[in-house]
């Protein structure tokens, strides 16, 4: 932003076009098991952080906890706020609660879910596109590819190449990046029955929806 441009107070709309315009969030997280990359909460904050500086605004993230029926969703709120006018905008994302988790507890789960919701709440804020990331259809496109291609290694045995295959199922119906990363962590320690027994469990709740 030039001199000229700082010396005038922009509004929080001009201000949001910069910052939008501005921010580079690359994908620097790689998920080992389905072999793609993808970008989460911190990467996002990290990106933004000069940017506000330069504008004159900052952003606030919170989170509510909502019940609906029998679950639990963590309703987050992005805000921008300009530090001159003391206006805002704010855009909320909602991520659900999953019933279980291997080797986690109640706050932990609270705590995977509050950090999804943050993250699209700020994708949906700051335009961030993720069209490639691991809900997407264009994801999912490739990543059947890389899963077809990690099968063909000889040592992949018949219970790898299954679990492959329903952890791209569990994706293409929507799984987020929590669930997907509890499902990676079982086949990196080699626990196949678990995560059948795991991702059978959350492909059919994903069904229901």
């Amino acid at each position: 932003m030039s001199e000229e441009n700082k010396e005038q107070q922009l509004s929080i709309y001009q201000k949001l076009a910069i910052v939008q315009s501005d921010l580079k969030a690359p994908k620097n997280q790689f998920n080992s098991f389905g072999k793609y990359k993808y970008r989460n909460l911190e990467d996002i904050q990290e990106g933004l952080k000069p940017i506000l500086k330069e504008v004159g605004a900052i952003c606030l993230l919170s989170d509510l906890i909502e019940q609906v029926g029998e679950r639990y969703y963590v309703k987050a709120t992005a805000r921008f706020i300009c530090t001159e006018s003391g206006t805002e905008i704010k855009v909320q994302a909602l991520a659900r609660e999953s019933l279980t988790k291997k080797g986690m507890d109640e706050s932990q789960i609270t705590g995977t879910a509050s950090s999804y919701a943050r993250k699209y709440a700020l994708n949906g804020l700051y335009a961030i596109d993720d069209t490639k990331d691991a809900d997407t259809d264009q994801h999912n496109q490739q990543q059947q590819g890389s899963s077809y291609n990690q099968q063909q290694k000889p040592q992949a045995s018949k219970e790898v190449a299954d679990a492959r295959k329903l952890f791209t199922e569990v994706k293409n119906e929507g799984a987020n990046e929590s669930q997907l990363e509890s499902l990676t962590l079982l086949m990196k320690a080699n626990k196949v029955k678990e995560f059948t027994k795991q991702a059978g469990f959350m492909l059919a709740e994903l069904k229901e929806k």
